[in-house]
């Protein structure tokens, strides 16, 4: 695939506002505020460790959890031409050495101390210009690392200031993890273009009152998020009341779907706010955009949007013929912001696929995402399910990502994992565990009724069990399947 070079204008844009505007604020944590000098002044340190102790261009594993100083080790390997490696901080130690052994990674940073390891065979050198290797998820397996070009996330920056009108000192909200490509706006733009970043801490992600408070205090204007977030601020802010959040101006949400409560309560503690759907994978980063119109009721599934400027999309049915019209298949998106493949280029070769160009010029990438795409006459797209989550139960052919969608139109739900777990009799049982709102009284019998509703007989779950602590999530933010069957699989199949 094209490799770029390896000056990051993004750096140099943030570091630049250290000059510009040396006192102003650039992240907010936990109360405390780094100025852009700060920030410039611990790059420095992190760059002069990287300098004595890492060779040139090599991939560094930056190991700690999302802090001030985790951005400014993160800024350093920018500014310095080293691909920063993202693992999650939820990954277990075996899978974080198997990613950096994917990478061909020997370099490890946690707080000050370096370690170095011998790289394992397997996978691949990054390619040259790499700015930073995102991870998978991991819920199929060893989590892959993804390359992100220096001219991707320059690409995807400039879009996005504009996009979001997101300028000198506006508050941005920064949710994820920053292994998430969501940081590609809620941090790398704002602070490319002299915003404030207001770092949530992990500890207040499943606090409705700590994120309501953190949208308040700071007078956040743009906003995105995973689903969750707003399920937990929307059921928040109806319990304590407070007024609305008239300084937001933008409210993004991806990474799953919309439960029509929290879409709901974010539209009226929003009113000025413009609300955007949006889709992407970890691997293309964001790909289409859909601005919810407020006059409208929105129907279910949302539509995914309008391609970002220079993506390209096609739909392909099951027999590997590519749809023109009205249709439903595999999704496969082509865009400025991609990464080059994984590391590993074996495991590369069944999602990246390279489509010659007619004249024998260089060719298209496009990208596999295993999502099944709906386009309608007019041409909308909709998200139906993953590929990877259609299941058999007793012979009928189950997608779990719909029953999680009927699940999440409870008023009352926040998360819902639906998955399946071995049973005697059935050979497969289908299951959930759905978090309830704190002071709900929700039953499973009440969650049965109301899936019967909407699914056919053979789509509801046989165990439906609610709980209040959040659900089990992978490093990229998604409700963790296998994770729920380990916990539920002994219940799930000895219940009646």
């Amino acid at each position: 695939m094209t490799r770029t070079g390896r000056h990051s204008e993004t750096a140099d844009s943030v570091l630049r506002w250290a000059d510009k505007t040396p006192e102003a604020p650039a992240l907010w944590w936990k109360g405390t505020t780094t100025s852009y000098r700060e920030l410039a002044d611990a790059t420095a340190d992190a760059r002069a460790r990287l300098d004595e102790h890492v060779p040139a261009g090599a991939t560094v594993a930056v190991l700690d959890d999302k802090s001030p100083g985790t951005v400014a080790t993160a800024l350093a390997c920018l500014a310095t031409g080293r691909p920063a490696l993202l693992p999650s901080p939820t990954l277990p130690p075996d899978q974080v050495t198997a990613v950096m052994a994917e990478a061909h990674c020997a370099y490890a940073l946690a707080g000050t101390a370096i370690t170095v390891t011998a790289p394992a065979h397997g996978g691949g050198a990054v390619p040259p210009g790499t700015a930073l290797v995102l991870t998978t998820s991991g819920s199929t397996g060893i989590p892959k690392a993804v390359p992100l070009p220096h001219r991707a996330v320059d690409a995807f920056t400039d879009w996005a200031a504009d996009a979001f009108g997101i300028a000198e000192s506006t508050p941005v909200l920064n949710y994820a993890p920053l292994n998430f490509d969501l940081c590609l706006l809620d941090v790398w733009t704002t602070l490319a273009h002299g915003g404030q970043v207001v770092l949530v801490d992990p500890s207040t992600a499943a606090s409705g009152r700590g994120l309501l408070r953190l949208l308040r205090t700071h007078r956040i204007e743009v906003v995105q998020a995973v689903p969750l977030c707003y399920a937990l601020v929307g059921a928040q802010a109806r319990v304590e009341g407070g007024g609305p959040l008239g300084s937001v101006r933008h409210a993004a949400f991806t990474g799953d779907v919309m439960p029509e409560q929290a879409l709901a309560d974010l539209a009226e503690l929003m009113p000025g706010a413009r609300l955007h759907n949006i889709y992407g994978c970890t691997e293309t980063n964001d790909s289409l955009i859909h601005e919810v119109d407020r006059s409208l009721t929105q129907s279910a599934p949302m539509p995914l949007g309008r391609p970002l400027p220079g993506v390209r999309l096609r739909l392909r049915d099951p027999d590997g013929r590519v749809l023109n019209g009205p249709g439903s298949g595999e999704l496969e998106v082509s865009t400025p912001f991609q990464s080059t493949g994984y590391a590993d280029p074996s495991r590369a070769a069944e999602k990246f696929v390279l489509e010659a160009a007619a004249d024998g010029g260089p060719g298209t990438w496009w990208f596999r995402t295993g999502d099944l795409v709906a386009r309608d006459t007019d041409g909308a797209l909709r998200l139906i399910g993953r590929l990877d989550h259609q299941v058999k139960i007793r012979g009928v052919a189950v997608n779990t990502g719909e029953v999680e969608q009927v699940l999440l139109e409870h008023p009352e739900v926040l998360e819902a994992g639906v998955t399946t777990v071995p049973d005697p009799v059935e050979g497969r049982r289908l299951i959930a565990v759905v978090r309830l709102e704190d002071c709900s009284t929700v039953t499973s019998l009440d969650l049965k009724r109301h899936c019967t509703a909407r699914l056919a007989r053979g789509w509801v779950p046989g165990l439906l069990m609610p709980v209040t602590e959040p659900l089990p999530r992978t490093g990229t933010g998604k409700v963790d399947r296998r994770m729920i069957a380990q916990t539920v699989a002994a219940p799930a199949a000895t219940a009646s």
